[in-house]
């Protein structure tokens, strides 16, 4: 693995991107604005990022001959997405600079040592416990109790890899939904609302976090966004200390989002760490639109070496996915005063898949 400096890129140098989807399309694009390449590495020929870049490489990820190409061309080499193969990032990393620090994704690719890593930091979680078998399953179930959701350690996002046990379910109908692949079993949590912090942290350790977040889900999928979060000063200071705190002992460079919970306590309110996307996020995508900065600079900055931006918002803003078919509808938003709509280049609409976001701004 290639030491890490501080040394800024120049501009016209060429960033890697591993990974095809709407993120790194939004990264590429974060980056042209300001005079940077982008080089993307997709599996697939009809990825989106592809239309927005002029050096692409398609290839399997363990193809190492493409690999070694693909590091050759660039001068730093991220990841849209967490589930790149650690040998492929391990792979790069012995060729050129990977940020974030591919053992960032020993930690967040697996949920088990994810809920462990936050633990370690005295940050809380949900309760949870490991499931190798359909009887530590049940052990787990009496200890924990029910409703309670079965997820895979890997390999699980928008729902997927996911089983709901409620009060009275059977817990051996989720583990054969699931396969029985090795899972965790989660406590259910009575939150009243969903949010997440996204932290920029730099290659000198500075931090600069984004407003919270507020998040709301429909079928497990993310559809809107609004900041500022519904939520007392005090506890979006405590999600941004736990969202920074995660960076810092991460040593993390680039963008990371932690998903939090906010439970009430009584009369108060405390959050609950769910969990950590090492790469730009969903939620932060109100950011392009509706900041000073979009988290995508930011994480650019970041793997470049450049200084952080002191992010600025610029009103009360809501960012809603459009999703699958929703898509097709997207004339109705462009004369709506204070819209943007981004549409994502992936085709024929999916359902289930993101297939673009609209976000609005008013006046804070």
């Amino acid at each position: 693995m290639l030491k890490r400096d501080n040394a800024p890129l120049p501009p016209g140098a060429t960033i890697g991107i591993l990974g095809g989807g709407q993120l790194a399309r939004m990264l590429a694009q974060a980056a042209s604005r300001i005079g940077l390449n982008c080089h993307v590495y997709a599996t697939e020929a009809d990825s989106c990022a592809l239309e927005v870049v002029k050096r692409a490489t398609v290839a399997p990820y363990a193809d190492q001959d493409a690999l070694a190409r693909f590091a050759k061309g660039c001068d730093v080499i991220t990841y849209e997405f967490e589930n790149v193969p650690s040998q492929t990032a391990s792979f790069l990393s012995q060729r050129k600079l990977v940020l974030p620090d591919p053992r960032v994704l020993a930690t967040t690719q697996d949920r088990l040592i994810e809920k462990e890593f936050v633990e370690s930091l005295d940050i809380a979680t949900a309760p949870y416990a490991p499931v190798i078998d359909a009887s530590q399953l049940f052990e787990a179930v009496h200890r924990i109790g029910l409703p309670a959701i079965l997820k895979t350690r890997r390999f699980g996002y928008d729902g997927k890899g996911q089983h709901r046990i409620d009060a009275g379910g059977d817990p051996a109908t989720a583990w054969r939904a699931l396969s029985g692949a090795p899972c965790i079993l989660e406590g259910f949590v009575p939150f009243e609302r969903e949010i997440s912090v996204v932290v920029a942290r730099g290659r000198d350790g500075s931090l600069q976090s984004f407003d919270v977040t507020e998040n709301e889900h429909r079928d497990h999928i993310l559809k809107v966004s609004r900041v500022p979060a519904a939520i007392p000063d005090p506890v979006a200071a405590e999600a941004v200390r736990i969202a920074e705190s995660i960076a810092t002992a991460f040593d993390y460079v680039g963008v990371l989002a932690v998903e939090m919970f906010v439970l009430r306590d009584g009369t108060a309110q405390r959050v609950l760490v769910n969990e950590i996307a090492p790469r730009v996020h969903n939620s932060g995508h109100w950011t392009i639109d509706g900041c000073t900065v979009s988290q995508f600079e930011q994480h650019i900055r970041a793997v470049a070496g450049w200084p952080l931006a002191v992010p600025v918002r610029l009103g009360r803003v809501e960012m809603v996915n459009l999703i699958g078919a929703e898509a097709n509808d997207y004339t109705r938003w462009l004369a709506v005063p204070g819209a943007a709509i981004h549409l994502y280049g992936k085709g024929d609409p999916v359902p289930g898949r993101k297939m673009g976001h609209v976000t609005r701004v008013q006046a804070d």
